[in-house]
């Protein structure tokens, strides 16, 4: 059997939307809206351009489906996974943390764990490639790569009080 083909298609001023036919002939659609949040669309099956069901999702639950559709995905805060063994994860700065206003070099996340921190989440800001001189915060999201156990490390350290 092949490969089932996702269409997407631009929506100007919306998002874009993603169209599948499964292998029953069934219709579906995600619409990927700009401000993050999904719309899950099911057609009739005796009229596929006619929508059965409409399913608007916000971001975080779009997120939840992602991880119960994808058996790869064991963590609401994973991001990626390679067959390198390589994982992508966003790590919560608490505000009780010990590293709550100190400097990221001061983790000595590297060194320790073999992880990288490749961008800093601020509120609505994205920080790539922190700097070691890059002081952390209560309520920022670390982004970091590594090994499963590195990043698990990485996330051990960060949660220190």
């Amino acid at each position: 059997m092949s490969a089932p083909r996702l269409r997407s298609t631009p929506l100007p001023g919306i998002g874009v939307q993603y169209d599948l036919v499964t292998r029953d002939h069934r219709h579906l659609s995600v619409v990927a809206h700009r401000d993050g949040t999904r719309t899950v669309n099911v057609y009739r099956s005796d009229d596929p351009d006619s929508c059965a069901q409409s399913l608007r999702l916000t971001t975080a639950e779009a997120g939840s489906l992602i991880d119960a559709l994808m058996p790869s995905h064991h963590s609401p805060s994973l991001l990626y996974t390679t067959d390198l063994g390589l994982v992508a994860e966003r790590v919560e700065v608490g505000a009780t943390s010990r590293w709550n206003g100190r400097l990221l070099g001061d983790t000595r996340m590297r060194t320790e764990t073999g992880a990288s921190i490749v961008a800093v989440l601020r509120r609505a800001e994205a920080i790539p490639s922190p700097a070691p001189d890059f002081r952390l915060a209560g309520g920022d999201t670390v982004i970091v790569i590594g090994t499963r156990e590195g990043v698990d490390a990485a996330a051990a350290i960060l949660g220190q009080e």
